[in-house]
């Protein structure tokens, strides 16, 4: 505001506002925009190679096949409802998750001014409750919750393989033409160079980058991405098979942090207490100096344990990823009741 004056700093701020405080399609064209000028650009540079020493023909076909599923599933991911918790189906959730008392507990969204269900959180951009609420994306310009997150995690993990495929055929192309052309037997035969890893690398690299650099840009884009993605996916997948949450994740890290403050606090308070009663420990036999130094503090038998109750195993937290608690029979049988 100083140097521009307050309708820059004005503008500025309702810029911030319309893409990190409100529901934006901002990264949902650059996502469409990424995947097909790179889609583009692998079939104008590689499609006439294919078929190929190492590829047939089918590669075109499929490549455009996986490009679309991949397309399907973030339109999917984007645009179906995560789980948005109103005043007609409160009661549906309720009953699908209970609280933990530890960290949920039955209160009102401020909001909404309904009651709470346990997983679920107010998203600000969105302005809605959602249900087992993970997280909002920006990249799908929704949240990610209940009934969604089965296609987040089929979104992470087909657009890791597609990345991945995209890689390996790439290499492929360029390993036939490599093949095709007879480089080894040209720089071997009529250039002389020593028929071994270390004497051919660097050449075959400088053809290489000189004759094939897009495609050889393009598998460096697309490692680089699919290193990404599964890590995120595994993360994901790890959050899938504990049933927790992205949300919930901070929530147990502030609870037991929370806890150990705590058992600090009493071990704090019990050695002051030994300390003012040391008279009565003078007149006890003095302690070995061995015993005392290998004797565990006070602090090693803190509790700060995750006690998650709506971990119930591996295959039952997936089971429940994949048919959301909120729309199976036991649960509309209960609303009912």
């Amino acid at each position: 505001m100083y140097v521009c004056g307050s309708r820059a700093r004005d503008a500025v701020l309702s810029v911030e506002y319309f893409c990190c405080d409100r529901p934006n399609p901002i990264l949902q064209i650059i996502y469409l925009a990424i995947i097909g000028v790179t889609y583009y650009l692998v079939a104008q540079s590689s499609f006439k190679y294919i078929p190929g020493h190492y590829l047939s023909e089918v590669h075109r076909f499929a490549s455009f096949f996986a490009v679309v599923v991949g397309v399907l599933l973030f339109l999917l991911t984007s645009f179906s409802d995560p789980g948005t918790v109103k005043s007609e189906n409160v009661t549906q959730y309720l009953s699908a998750y209970p609280y933990d008392n530890i960290i949920y507990k039955e209160k009102e969204c401020s909001t909404c001014k309904i009651p709470k269900p346990a997983r679920s959180k107010h998203c600000g951009v969105c302005d809605r409750c959602v249900a087992r609420f993970d997280h909002h994306c920006g990249w799908m310009n929704n949240c990610i919750g209940e009934k969604n997150t089965r296609y987040f995690i089929a979104f992470l993990l087909w657009h890791f393989l597609l990345c991945l495929y995209g890689t390996v055929v790439l290499g492929l192309v360029v390993a036939g033409q490599l093949k095709e052309l007879k480089v080894i037997y040209i720089l071997t035969a009529y250039y002389g160079v020593e028929n071994s890893f270390f004497s051919l690398a660097p050449h075959v690299v400088q053809w290489l980058l000189s004759s094939y650099n897009t495609q050889i840009l393009l598998m460096v884009f697309l490692a680089v991405i699919s290193l990404l993605l599964v890590g995120f996916f595994g993360y994901h997948l790890h959050l899938c098979l504990t049933n927790t949450t992205t949300n919930e994740t901070f929530k147990w890290q502030d609870y037991l942090s929370w806890k150990r403050r705590l058992h600090e606090a009493k071990a704090s308070t019990a050695a002051l207490k030994a300390s003012i009663n040391g008279i009565t420990a003078e007149q006890k036999p003095p302690q070995s100096k061995w015993r005392a130094f290998f004797r565990r503090s006070p602090l090693d038998d803190v509790d700060a344990t995750k006690d998650n109750i709506f971990d119930k195993g591996y295959l039952r937290n997936l089971h429940e990823i994949v048919f959301p608690l909120s729309s199976r029979r036991s649960v509309l049988r209960s609303k009912v009741d």
